[in-house]
């Protein structure tokens, strides 16, 4: 047997089993494996698709995440301006009601000084008159030594008390 040139009967037999199986192939396994290839392309081309549209949706996440970023951040600079000028409102009813207790304390001093003072004067005069009674008693007591005298200037301040209520009359 020379293995460079088969022999007739040894071709047959080759063609004849090579025929069997690519016929057994053909009938049931050449269908099963392209069944297979084209199941294993469909779940290619489906996770593919899925791929795509979760990217897409990742796309529109990403894009509303933008929108809601700048939204925040409007937000938040609306909230600083509106707390800013709630502070300068604080600040400045502060310094209104500050400058309001202010007057109010020092017009309050000032009554209170101006009462001492009207204090003081009414002592001081009172004090005045009490020192002015007694000198004019040690005075009169001097002057007056007899009752002849005291009856004297008792008379005339009578006269004078009743002159002066007929002229208020």
């Amino acid at each position: 047997m020379n293995l460079i040139t088969p022999d007739t009967g040894l071709l047959f037999w080759m063609v004849l089993i090579f025929g069997i199986v690519f016929f057994i192939l053909a009938k049931w396994g050449f269908p099963a494996i392209t069944g297979m290839v084209d199941k294993r392309n469909k779940h290619i081309s489906e996770s593919l698709r899925l791929a795509e549209e979760a990217q897409l949706r990742m796309e529109k996440l990403s894009e509303e995440q933008q929108q809601m970023i700048a939204k925040t951040r409007q937000e938040q600079g609306r909230i600083l301006k509106e707390a800013a000028q709630a502070r300068s409102e604080i600040l400045a009813q502060a310094k209104e009601d500050a400058a309001a207790r202010t007057a109010e304390m020092v017009e309050k001093a000032r009554v209170q000084i101006e009462n001492e003072r009207e204090a003081a004067m009414r002592d001081i005069r009172r004090q005045v008159a009490l020192l002015s009674v007694e000198v004019a008693e040690k005075v009169l007591r001097s002057r007056l030594g007899s009752g002849v005298e005291q009856e004297a200037l008792i008379d005339r301040l009578a006269d004078e008390a009743v002159k002066s209520s007929h002229k208020e009359s």
